[in-house]
């Protein structure tokens, strides 16, 4: 029995149909599917690096001694307020009820209030 070529022709044909429906064919056509691996956080902490601060622990000053040294500065202040008052009240006598107040007066209440605020906000730590 002798095959012309195109019955050879339809034979190869059906062959490489039959191959591309198995399928073994399929999973070797199949292209393969890349999974994109993470890219690990830059605010990740380093591992080398041990846990906790780098380097020496912190000491924290003596909370007596803050409470002492701001007891001398508020002290300090109080005084100075009070002399502050003090020119003040002597200005005041001095000037006349009837003429207005002098950019020295206005300028003098200014710094006494900065300093009073300065005297409270300490007082509250």
């Amino acid at each position: 029995m002798r095959l012309s070529a195109s019955k050879i022709f339809l034979v190869a044909l059906g062959l490489t149909a039959l191959l591309a429906i198995s399928p073994s064919a399929r999973s070797q056509t199949r292209p393969t599917v890349i999974v994109p691996q993470p890219v690990p956080s830059k605010n990740v902490p380093n591992s080398n690096v041990p846990s906790g601060l780098n380097g020496p622990a912190v000491t924290t000053p003596d909370g007596k001694a803050i409470d002492k040294q701001n007891q001398v500065e508020m002290q300090a202040q109080i005084e100075k307020l009070y002399a502050l008052a003090f020119e003040l009240r002597e200005q005041m006598k001095a000037i006349d009820a009837a003429n207005t107040l002098s950019v020295d007066v206005v300028k003098r209440a200014r710094e006494i209030e900065k300093l009073a605020k300065d005297i409270k906000d300490r007082a509250k730590h």
